[in-house]
């Protein structure tokens, strides 16, 4: 079977062909299975000849006509310009680059055929850069396909790439015809051949709309890709062996139990004899913890974390920020180092003599518990007895970062079986149910949902700009009553595209405003001294308004700050401000959230803003959420490079995740030889992105 030839090394010598493959390659086309799946974004409808006279700005047309004249205009710059009628109008043809040839192409006389969008021009309707052939030619039968591109890489190209992939690949089915005619679904190489070469006769609208029979088949053969893989980390993590961490000292816990100053949410509960059952397995726990922000995620990781110090192993905490790190280091140390627990503090910004006490105290397995950023998954980190991995806030991490930590943990028993450590992550951003059943089926997930008791939903009120001395009256008027406030914006520095009012700049203005309060700044610039100062300041109220950029965004609490200000709320996404917002109404009192906007909004900023003034819901925010981001960036996951569905939609594909999720079972107990040709053909290499 012949294939596309591989690619040359780059440099200076790099021929054509090499630099095309390159180029290929970079849209992962390498062998013909891969053209084979590389679908059409949308089709082109050449198969018909329109009149000029229908020729309405808006619309993509196909004409034919005669050249009237053609000229190379010198203003306002230079350019090519044609008008060609057919005897029902006259439409103008302009090239704000051109070649020779052209303008050869277009000379007054010549019967020409163009296509391109219509708009209106100067002298009427008119089309920019026009695709130009020779009129009469033999029309296609068929609707064009119109593939995912890059630069340097023609459709010709690609059609003709995938036309002869479709003659080497093995398009033989990877399901049994017995499943795909339960659900209605075409043979496979009846659905990949329809979609690269669509009959004569069917409608680009079904098509572009991705709910032809066809397209349902594509779909579906992805998400149960997707469901096979996850379903077969979950075995294959289920057949490690991870140390059981069945506390061995249970008196650690109960001390611990006894000296909260607070009691434990009947959620809480839960799920700390969920994860503690989790522990106590041969296998590696893998748990999503979910719960909205406040809702004390962070005291559940300290029974964990017990749990595994009282079984005689060392626990990892990574945080996304040095002050969620720091924060987790705080509360922690509160509560367990009265308990005899060692607790070791990693960042990037120790000095180079407290990193290696650090390191020291670490690799000697004198430090039950290490809290830190992604200085942990450094290589001079080492772990002689890692048993428990807690990763917060997991979806700010890259796939890379959280594989790392894990492997942290890899190490040989004394009799030679190897061991890894069980994992937790943390999550304020609920994950939706349909998101949940596509990326998370192999973990097992604990949702703390209640709000610890005496807590106020926060009130969000959105505050045009116009209104400013308004929000400065009520940041008065809570100081006054001795609570305190967040002012927060979204940059340090002035920025000419954006300009928004910085952090610096407001905190001189509100400091001139308020001239018997105390002004604090919080940026992420500053050195992690600074920031410690100005953070000790503000939790012991000597700091009355924090002005703050997104550092703040998780991991502070305060329960005295009852106001949060958000500047340019437009500029911020949801989950972002959702974070934000939950800074404040950890305290007794009401707390309120003002989202102070810059008009005009654009369609998707009123959006987030609508979401925000409508609910506290963590769900429904992270639904909304995912509708205007999609799955790769709402979990983190836009930095592995790959996507995550090519096909699959999940708004309007739940009903076809729930297929595939039960397709994918059923396949496993009774066809594991169709298992492995379906996961060869869709999920090449790609697995690793959804088991981190």
């Amino acid at each position: 079977m012949s294939q596309p030839p591989t690619t040359a090394a780059r440099g200076p010598n790099e021929t054509a062909a090499s630099q095309l493959e390159r180029k290929l390659q970079r849209l992962g086309l390498r062998e013909p299975s891969d053209y084979v799946v590389h679908l059409p974004i949308r089709y082109e409808d050449e198969t018909r000849i329109d009149s000029i006279g229908t020729a309405m700005p808006g619309r993509t047309v196909q004409v034919e006509g005669e050249v009237l004249h053609s000229e190379v205009q010198l203003r306002p710059r230079r350019q090519l310009v044609a008008a060609i009628s057919d005897g029902t109008g006259r439409l103008y043809l302009r090239w704000l680059h051109f070649y020779p040839n052209q303008r050869r192409q277009v000379e007054a006389g010549k019967q020409i055929r163009v296509r391109g969008e219509v708009r209106q021009g100067f002298n009427g309707p008119e089309i920019v850069h026009p695709r130009v052939s020779k009129a009469g030619e033999a029309l296609p039968d068929a609707l064009t396909p119109v593939y995912p591109s890059t630069d340097g890489v023609s459709q010709l190209v690609l059609r003709k790439r995938i036309q002869q992939a479709l003659s080497q690949a093995d398009l033989s089915e990877s399901i049994p015809a017995e499943l795909s005619g339960r659900l209605g679904l075409p043979p496979f190489a009846e659905a990949i051949r329809t979609l690269h070469a669509p009959p004569v006769g069917l409608s680009a609208q079904a098509l572009l709309e991705r709910e032809h029979p066809a397209w349902q088949r594509i779909k579906f053969d992805e998400l149960l890709a997707q469901q096979l893989s996850l379903a077969l980390a979950r075995r294959r993590r289920r057949a490690q062996r991870a140390q059981p961490l069945a506390a061995k000292n249970a008196e650690l816990l109960s001390r611990l139990r006894a000296s909260l100053p607070f009691s434990l949410t009947s959620a809480q509960e839960r799920v700390i004899e969920e994860i503690s059952a989790d522990l106590s397995r041969t296998f590696p726990m893998h748990r999503l913890l979910q719960g909205d922000v406040g809702s004390g995620k962070t005291v559940v990781a300290a029974f964990a974390a017990a749990q595994a110090a009282a079984s005689g192993y060392q626990v990892a905490i990574m945080a996304p920020t040095e002050i969620l790190a720091e924060q987790h280091f705080s509360k922690l140390s509160g509560w367990l180092v009265p308990l005899g627990m060692k607790i070791v503090w990693l960042t990037g910004s120790l000095t180079p003599k407290q990193r290696r006490v650090a390191l020291e105290s670490i690799a000697a397995g004198d430090a039950d518990l290490v809290i830190g950023t992604q200085a942990l998954i450094q290589e001079k980190v080492q772990f002689p007895r890692l048993g428990l991995v807690i990763l917060d806030e997991q979806h700010r991490f890259g796939v890379a970062q959280r594989l790392e930590l894990n492997r942290k943990g890899d190490r040989q028993q004394e009799e030679g079986e190897p061991c890894v450590p069980h994992q937790l992550n943390m999550s304020a951003t609920p994950i939706p149910r349909t998101l949940a059943m596509t990326f998370f089926a192999d973990l097992d997930v604990s949702m703390i949902d209640e709000l610890p008791p005496g807590r106020s939903p926060v009130i969000t009120k959105l505050v045009s700009e116009a209104r400013r001395e308004e929000v400065l009256a009520l940041v008065h008027r809570e100081v006054q009553e001795g609570r305190q406030a967040y002012w927060v914006c979204p940059l340090v520095e002035e920025s000419e595209a954006l300009q928004l009012q910085t952090a610096v700049d407001t905190q001189q203005w509100l400091s001139d405003a308020f001239p018997d309060m105390e002004v604090g700044l919080l940026h992420g610039r500053m050195t992690s001294a600074e920031k410690q100062q100005v953070m000790d300041g503000f939790r012991v109220g000597r700091v009355q308004l924090l002005v703050a950029t997104t550092v703040i965004e998780v991991g502070v609490d305060v329960p005295n700050a009852c106001l949060m200000i958000i500047e340019h709320a437009e500029r911020f996404g949801l989950a972002q401000l959702h974070q934000l917002r939950g800074r404040v109404g950890r305290g007794s009192g009401q707390s309120v959230c003002v989202l102070l906007y810059q008009g005009p909004l654009s369609m998707v900023a009123r959006e987030r803003l609508r979401a925000m003034y409508e609910t506290n819901d963590g769900f429904e925010i992270a639904r909304r959420d995912l509708e205007q981001r999609g799955p790769g960036e709402f979990l983190g996951m836009r930095q592995s490079g790959q996507e995550l569905l090519r096909y699959a939609d999940l708004q309007s594909d739940s009903a076809i995740v729930e297929e595939a999720r039960d397709a994918a079972a059923w396949l496993l107990s009774h066809h594991p030889d169709y298992v492995r040709r379906h996961l060869q053909r869709w999920m090449r290499g790609r697995e690793d992105l959804l088991r981190s």
